[in-house]
């Protein structure tokens, strides 16, 4: 497994001393060793590694990793370049064109929302293949849980999209007057149609992030086209 070494390290490395930890962290070298496992080991941080403590706007929160082969790269929602794009990913992508008039790209990779401060974490962070939710309960939701401690601290202004009702039972959570929390459902095709299209979490964000004095997310993801 990788480790954190930016600013996170800091807040979060009481959790790495924890008895959960340490049986959380066995658990998923043994799962790696005998199963296929994703992301891999090197991605597994890697919502914390691209958006820096300091740096995070904006939080979507996602549940678990993408469970096929070269989908899953540490982001919630995100899947590598030339991957097809995911139901879930299509429907966000729908919403943003609508919302913000984006056009719809031709891959999947959030990196550039990373990159600016939106923050894309599972509240797992690691599935076996094929197997969705299979690393549940196994440790991961009391360390993210712990991120989500750390993030409701910081004193300055941030925006979390709580996407159906797993995001939204952390809202308790999150107490900061200075933190706007914009809920919908989830924008899965199961849910989508009962009101995540319409929702405009994207410009609601922006809109506050401006009101704070901040500048806002540029959520076009540019295509990518035929280079390799």
């Amino acid at each position: 497994m990788a480790a954190i070494s930016n600013d996170w390290l800091e807040p979060l490395s009481g959790e790495f001393k924890k008895p959960y930890y340490k049986k959380l962290y066995e658990t998923v070298m043994q799962e790696y060793q005998t199963r296929k496992i994703y992301p891999a080991p090197d991605d597994i941080f890697n919502a914390f590694s691209f958006t820096p403590l300091s740096k995070v706007k904006v939080v979507i929160l996602g549940q678990d990793p993408y469970h096929e082969p070269g989908q899953a790269h540490g982001l919630c929602f995100s899947v590598k370049p030339r991957v097809p794009i995911p139901p879930s990913l299509v429907n966000i992508y729908r919403e943003l064109k609508d919302d913000c008039g984006c056009y719809i790209p031709d891959n999947g990779y959030l990196k550039k929302w990373a990159d600016q401060g939106v923050l894309l974490l599972n509240t797992v962070l690691t599935v076996r293949a094929h197997a969705a939710h299979s690393h549940k309960d196994i440790g991961w939701e009391e360390f993210t849980n712990a991120a989500i401690r750390v993030l409701n601290e910081q004193d300055r202004p941030m925006v979390f999209l709580l996407w159906g009702r797993p995001a939204q039972m952390k809202k308790a959570m999150l107490t900061n007057p200075r933190h706007r929390i914009i809920e919908s459902p989830h924008p899965s095709p199961f849910a989508a149609q009962r009101g995540f299209f319409g929702s405009r979490p994207f410009s609601r964000a922006n809109k506050y992030l401006t009101e704070q004095g901040l500048t806002p997310i540029d959520w076009q993801i540019e295509n990518l086209g035929e280079r390799e």
